[in-house]
């Protein structure tokens, strides 16, 4: 039986663990660890490498009850031809983040838990081992499926990062509960080697979260800068490059509070597209990275072409 801890025992047990010695166990965080592949796309920012990885990819049917909460009929399908795709099927990607800041490879979310993470990062030249720390933008399923293979930790030499409310919540769930089992299962295990992580706290140097709550109760954004170069990690912020961007105030199934979802959608876009700062967006078309501008009342998203090729 695997018992649940509290944040607070996670943090007392968290706080002795010997943090540096792990960082220094990659010999891969200083080296090569660019890749430009059909599941592993590689951008530089200053001197970061800013790689995604392309966990998986499928359709759905049922895209305007997923992302068209509060549209009507004739508003959803005119946005939908408007960008030339079908208002009924939505093509899904999953797509954590690679960053090796030159002394540490961050891994951002662990996909579904399919393998399909592992090919990727092979594809980068990283294996599981070499990553230092693993950021939990919050712990949908989806997120924190490939924390674990065959009931092992993916990545066994990490140090684990995510919100200190993200974690609270899903760990007091009872049982029963799918995405607290779920929880209960892939991250409590790692307890003991995670810390938790406020607004404006910062990962490592360069790396900083910035609070983006309605999708979940701690879903959190990362802000990255090197050398004067930013990028946003947007994680669920927006769930789709057309619905969500063109009408924030589209209820997504997915955002636990609907309203607080907007409000995060509104806040971060709007400074995107005001500071003209890219993005990577966990759902957004592989490679997931763009650019955001704005759309009469809302916003546009631009994929990237060979920007921040470097």
């Amino acid at each position: 039986m695997t018992m649940k801890l509290t944040r607070r025992a996670a943090l007392g047990t968290a706080a002795a663990l010997p943090f540096a010695s792990i960082a220094t166990q990659s010999l891969a965080a200083g080296a090569e660890t660019k890749a430009n592949s059909t599941v592993a796309r590689s951008f530089q920012l200053g001197d970061f490498t800013v790689t995604t990885l392309l966990d998986g990819s499928l359709p759905r049917d049922g895209a305007q009850e997923i992302f068209g909460g509060g549209a009507s009929d004739e508003e959803f399908a005119k946005v939908s031809a408007d960008n030339f795709i079908s208002p009924d099927i939505a093509q899904f990607f999953f797509t954590p983040t690679l960053v090796n800041t030159g002394s540490e490879l961050i891994l951002f979310d662990t996909g579904l838990g399919q393998g399909g993470i592992q090919k990727a990062l092979a594809d980068a030249g990283v294996g599981p081992e070499a990553i230092n720390v693993v950021v939990l933008t919050h712990m949908h399923p989806d997120h924190i499926g490939g924390m674990t293979t065959n009931d092992a930790a993916t990545f066994p030499n990490a140090r684990y990062v995510t919100a200190a409310a993200e974690y609270d919540f899903w760990s007091a769930q009872e049982a029963g509960n799918r995405v607290g089992d779920l929880v209960a299962a892939k991250v409590t295990p790692m307890a003991e080697k995670m810390s938790f992580i406020e607004d404006g706290g910062e990962v490592a140097s360069g790396v900083t979260a910035m609070a983006a709550f309605g999708h979940t109760p701690g879903h959190m954004v990362y802000h990255l800068e090197s050398n004067g170069q930013r990028l946003i990690l947007t994680a669920d912020l927006a769930n789709h490059y057309v619905w969500s961007f063109a009408h924030p105030e589209w209820e997504v199934r997915f955002d636990m509070d609907k309203a607080a979802a907007t409000a995060s959608r509104r806040n971060v876009l709007g400074m995107l597209a005001a500071d003209k700062v890219p993005m990577i967006g966990y759902h957004m078309p592989f490679p997931a990275a763009g650019y955001v501008e704005p759309r009469g009342e809302g916003f546009r998203f631009v994929p990237v072409s060979y920007q921040m090729m470097g």
